[in-house]
Order: structure tokens, then sequence, then C-alpha cells
């Protein structure tokens, strides 16, 4: 989901419930409520949520892009194998925090660290090879005419050894059985959920510490959607992975996640749990839909 509002949102409710329930807030209306929730959250519970020694941190982080500001000081912390989710409103900069970590904004004040190092300048392909940071966009990214091993080893485009790039995919055609059995097919013939496999699979080509993961679930049916979870999870809790996380559907973002912030106007408004915001009344009339 975009940053910015078409005439279709203004229409409809904030898109972040289950579905099958008639709107009953515009975006607009979200985003003035949302106004309220309070001044920003203080680094200290930040890092509190992240727990001791985290693997990502941005520290009073300023960004944009070109001349306009998006982020207006953001604190934020994840510890290794923990995941977070980023709620709010269109327009709030959820998507620009993941922009900003791996280096596609315009950053103007702030730090990026990651394991004690600061990672701000780096491009995007130093943050991939040298910071572990991996970013899977939320747009269809795959090469639809090129077979999906080939699609898979393109993750490997920065490792000078091609080897080890064969290496790694055969490590993930081991792990996910229904990405083997279609390695020598065109991508282009996956089904939605088979492409956003191939995406977070190639991602992980680079061995990446930290996956920031934005908007897994659009576009897919309830079962695929099902299916990406599962494997996020299995990343976290299996393989020790960071998720930062910008999800449109905040109920389920927020299940998965350890910790949950609730972004309003380039600032993180709320953070607590995934399963504490999952119950606060507010977000749940804001953004979950009841």
């Amino acid at each position: 989901m975009s940053e910015g509002q078409t005439p279709q949102d203004k229409k409809r409710a904030a898109g972040y419930g289950e579905g099958g329930v008639a709107p009953a807030m515009s975006v607009g209306d979200v985003a003035r409520e949302a106004e309220t929730m309070g001044a920003s959250v203080s680094r200290g519970d930040i890092l509190a949520l992240a727990g001791p020694e985290p693997v990502l941190e941005l520290r009073d982080l300023h960004a944009g892009y070109g001349a306009m500001e998006i982020l207006h000081g953001i604190d934020l912390a994840i510890g290794a194998g923990k995941s977070l989710c980023i709620v709010g409103p269109n327009g709030a900069g959820k998507s620009t925090v993941l922009h900003s970590i791996f280096g596609f904004t315009k950053i103007t004040g702030g730090t990026v660290i990651t394991s004690g190092r600061d990672v701000t300048q780096l491009t995007p392909s130093d943050k991939l090879r040298d910071a572990k940071i991996a970013y899977i966009l939320q747009d269809n990214s795959i090469f639809p005419d090129m077979t999906v091993e080939e699609n898979l080893l393109m993750g490997g485009y920065l490792l000078n050894n091609q080897r080890k790039a064969h290496e790694a995919a055969e490590k993930i055609f081991a792990q996910y059985d229904r990405l083997a059995k279609r390695r020598r097919e065109r991508a282009g013939v996956l089904s939605g959920g088979e492409r956003r496999l191939l995406e977070i699979s190639r991602s992980l080509i680079m061995d990446p510490n930290v996956l920031l993961v934005d908007e897994p679930s659009i576009g897919l049916e309830p079962r695929m959607i099902d299916m990406v979870f599962e494997i996020l999870a299995d990343l976290r809790d299996g393989h020790g992975k960071s998720i930062i996380m910008v999800e449109q559907n905040a109920k389920r973002g927020l299940e998965f996640a350890d910790i949950g912030y609730v972004m309003v106007s380039g600032r993180v408004a709320l953070a607590a749990a995934g399963r504490e915001l999952l119950e606060n009344p507010q977000v749940g009339r804001l953004f979950l839909g009841s």
C-alpha cells in the first residue's frame, strides 16, 4: 500500500480489517483520529521492547524524498530473531521507514545502526552485502521470462563466487519443495503465492540477518497469505532472522509480530507487544475494524 491516497482510497475503510464488514470510517477519518493518539514514544520504551543488544536500530531518524521530510525523528529497535510490524493510516510514513533503512531515501538526520555499526550512508547494495539487510518489495519483482532457478540466482548477484549462490539456491530448493518442482519453469506461470515465496527465497541467497518485508499479504488469497506467514515465522523462529514488516492487514501483522508500532504523521505514536496492540480499543477501532 502506497503512502499516498487515491480517490478510491478515500471511499473505503482503512483496509486493515479481515474484510466482510461494511466500511465505517474513511481513510481521512482514520488519519484524523489517529492524530489524537499522543506524542512520540520515547527511545527508552523502544529499547525496552527490543531487548538487549538490538540487531538493528534507528536513532532519531529524519528522512524523506527530495525536499520533503516524511520521517520526523523515528526511533526503532529490534532484536535478533524477533519480528516488528508497523501499522498506521495512509501517509503515516510506514513504507518510508523500510526505504530509509535500506537506503532509498534522503536521510537528513539520525542514524541507522546494525550490530553497533553506523550504516546510515551505505548504498542499498552495501546494505545487502555488508550490513546483511534484505528488502522484499511489495510490488511483483520477479522476472517472468526467466526460470524459477534463474530468478533465485539473481539474489546472489553481489557474490563474487557464483558457486556460493548455487549452493544457497540448492538449500532453498531443499527447503521449499513447491519451488523445487518448478525450478525449470518460467516464473511468469507461478501463482501469486508462489511468486511471493520466490521473492522471499531470493532475498535469502545473501543470508541476511534482517528482512524488510513490505506488504507480504498484498494481492494474495487467504490460503496463500497463511503460507507466506508460515514461511516468515519459520525464518524468524527456526533461522533467527529479524523481520521488520509493513502490513495492510493490521490484525494479521500484529498477531504475527513480537512488537507492534503505530505510526502517525511520520512519528511512532504507540509501541507495544503485538498482542497488546491487538487488545488496545483505539487501535482496534481505527485499524482492525472492531
